[in-house]
């Protein structure tokens, strides 16, 4: 096994390790808390669902949508305004979607068929869906408050006959809660990926293809599976399995078979590589423009009913950045400033390596200031080891 290819192959994967030791060491093991292990996804799910859209974009050749954050604002204003005036959590899910729907299809059709340069067509809809949120707000804050809404996204699966809640021992003492199904959960997931890896590099090997070396394979594998049998270990000791979490699987699993499993997904690909050879070839390069940037207002508008049953509360600021956590995610998890290369689990690691960084500067108690001259140097780093390590001067 070629030991330098190997670590350049999963450098984020061993930065997210050390990050993750050093903020360990450095809040006195406090990151490593149930409830905080619990938190680090949730309190990202906005950049991980956001930032498998802002993939798609950047594929098309290092393109970003800069309206991201506003249509996210827009979507959970117009959800709490909708409850707040009594209507029911499916018809305020509904409306929102339709927004964020008819948001990408604008922004897809300029994009793509009009051809208005997409950082520029984007930084209008910063504004402008910003306002329209603030419109709707009337520029105050409105609490959500309706459990069927707020548990359809922010609540936990509990299942008595498999967990224990609320039981005493022999001399009437409270037994701490355990959630186990988690923990069962966690352990089913890791023989299913365990079993399809083994399985697909049978069948590869079977075929006759080109298998990567089985030692790097099985590392990999293995670091895999415990972590996700020890964050199952957390969140059996905390509330159980969020529906959040589900969400935020089901999201990026679809998005990882489009990207990786089907022709179309490939175009993005072909697009940001060489435009111009990929029209020679029969793809039509305005109809990718238009899916990459419908998608992303979809999934940013999904991202806001997420954020809106989290926080509980909607203003006219929410989502103000998100845009760059979600770039900054994609970057850092190995997407190519110029479009053409990445992968959802690439993007997966960063969100997660940034979330890590920003829990961990919180706990420790570093200033604002501070933790954005660190986020700031992280993505840094990675675009210019991206350029370096691919010997990349331009877009040639």
């Amino acid at each position: 096994m070629n030991i330098k290819a190997w670590i350049k192959k999963y450098t984020m994967v061993i930065a997210l390790v050390v990050v993750f030791i050093f903020f360990a060491f450095l809040t006195d093991g406090r990151l490593l808390n149930p409830q905080n292990v619990s938190n680090l996804l949730l309190q990202n799910a906005y950049v991980l669902v956001m930032a498998c859209g802002m993939l798609l974009c950047i594929l098309t050749g290092g393109n970003v949508d800069l309206s991201v954050g506003s249509t996210l604002c827009l979507s959970a204003a117009l959800s709490a305004k909708m409850l707040q005036s009594g209507q029911s959590p499916v018809t305020a899910i509904l409306v929102s979607m339709a927004v964020g729907i008819v948001i990408g299809a604008l922004q897809g059709y300029l994009i793509g068929y009009v051809h208005i340069p997409p950082f520029i067509c984007t930084l209008g809809g910063m504004f402008l869906y910003r306002g329209f949120a603030r419109v709707v707000l009337d520029s105050k804050t409105i609490a959500v408050s309706d459990n069927r809404y707020i548990n359809l996204f922010a609540s936990y699966i509990q299942i008595p006959s498999i967990d224990r809640i609320g039981q005493v021992d022999a001399s009437g003492n409270n037994l701490p809660n355990q959630f186990y199904s988690a923990l069962i959960l966690g352990i089913i997931i890791a023989v299913v990926v365990t079993v399809m890896t083994v399985v697909n590099r049978m069948k590869q090997k079977k075929q006759g293809y080109n298998v990567a070396n089985p030692v790097g394979v099985y590392v990999k594998l293995v670091i895999i599976d415990v972590l996700i049998i020890a964050y199952s270990y957390m969140l059996m000791n905390y509330k159980g399995i969020p529906v959040m979490l589900i969400w935020i699987l089901a999201i990026v699993l679809i998005f990882a078979f489009i990207t990786s499993s089907t022709v179309f997904g490939r175009y993005f690909y072909a697009v940001g590589g060489n435009e111009k050879a990929t029209k020679l070839s029969g793809i039509d390069p305005r109809l990718v423009y238009f899916v990459a940037y419908f998608l992303m207002s979809v999934l940013a508008a999904f991202s806001g009913l997420l954020m809106a049953s989290r926080i509980g509360s909607v203003d006219g600021n929410m989502g103000n950045s998100f845009e760059m956590d979600a770039i900054a995610s994609c970057f850092i998890g190995g997407a190519s400033a110029y479009g053409g290369s990445g992968t959802v689990p690439g993007i997966m690691i960063g969100a997660i390596l940034l979330g890590v960084i920003n829990q961990g500067m919180s706990i420790y108690g570093l200033s604002d200031m501070w933790q954005y001259v660190v986020k700031g140097a992280v993505l840094l780093a990675a675009v210019i080891f991206d350029v370096v390590s691919n010997h990349k001067t331009g877009k040639s």
